[in-house]
């Protein structure tokens, strides 16, 4: 008895063991893959920072510039904007490589869902990104330039902290274009039923509005940009889910997927 309990043990540790060099391995890859990507783009930092920059630059008077207030800020700061542009970039391959960890242990109808979402969410956080950069951007900026000229203040700003406002807005809004991935979600595992999800909205709508007063700057403009397609992104995805409402035959399916890894 306490053979069969030690070689089961030993079994559990060497199985465990071996996941955490092959996570050890697909991180490396990832990490690899980001690099390479930052090597081949490094020598047009400076170029990819200017485009990075480009809705200020745009909305700051005739002669103005944006200033560097760190010794090491005009090398540093491009260089993080060539970090994140190789991370997007090589963010396939990234998911790539959860995906190839993840998928041994997921059923079936599990693995038929994960390869559109995979897509869908890459895609719609670039869309996010896009649209914080083409409409937010520029909107926010020539909204706040407009209040300079009346104070007789020179809009100046640093490129380390116009680095760290464009990054959370990217995030906050590349996050907000994954409402309707995690609306089908929800639905299609079974989690929260469509009707509740559709009975939540005044709720929603609400969170909407506070979630953007919290994460955007303090005007009502930008609260408005963030608030307005997240609730509309809900929508979709309540609209988008009606197609992935789990239906009698796939929970049998489910099962079966059950049945069949339990016989394994």
């Amino acid at each position: 008895m306490s053979e069969n309990h030690s070689t089961e043990e030993s079994g559990l540790q060497e199985s465990f063991l071996s996941h955490l060099f092959e996570l050890r391995d697909r991180v490396i890859k990832a990490a690899l893959a980001i690099i390479v990507v930052f090597v081949c783009l490094v020598y047009w930092a400076p170029d990819i920072f200017h485009l990075f920059s480009q809705p200020l630059l745009d909305s700051l008077p005739a002669g103005g510039k944006m200033i560097v207030t760190d010794v090491t800020g005009s090398f540093f700061v491009p260089m993080k904007v060539t970090m994140l542009v190789a991370f997007l970039i090589a963010l396939p391959v990234v998911i790539y490589q959860l995906w190839a960890f993840i998928a041994p242990g997921l059923y079936q109808h599990e693995r038929k869902l994960v390869v559109p979402l995979v897509v869908s969410s890459y895609s719609l956080f670039i869309f996010g990104m896009a649209f914080a950069y083409f409409l937010v951007f520029p909107t926010v900026f020539n909204f706040m330039a407009s209040y300079n000229a009346p104070l007789g203040a020179e809009m100046s700003t640093d490129i380390d902290k116009y680095l760290s406002f464009a990054m959370n807005t990217f995030l906050a809004f590349g996050i907000t274009f994954e409402v309707p991935v995690v609306v089908v979600v929800l639905v299609r595992m079974g989690i929260v039923p469509l009707a509740k999800l559709k009975e939540i909205r005044p709720y929603v709508i609400v969170g909407a509005f506070v979630i953007s007063a919290v994460v955007t700057p303090p005007d009502v403009l930008s609260q408005l940009l963030l608030a307005i397609p997240m609730t509309l992104l809900y929508e979709l995805g309540l609209f988008i889910a009606r197609f992935y409402t789990p239906k009698p035959a796939d929970d049998e399916t489910a099962k079966e997927d059950q049945a069949s890894s339990a016989s394994v």
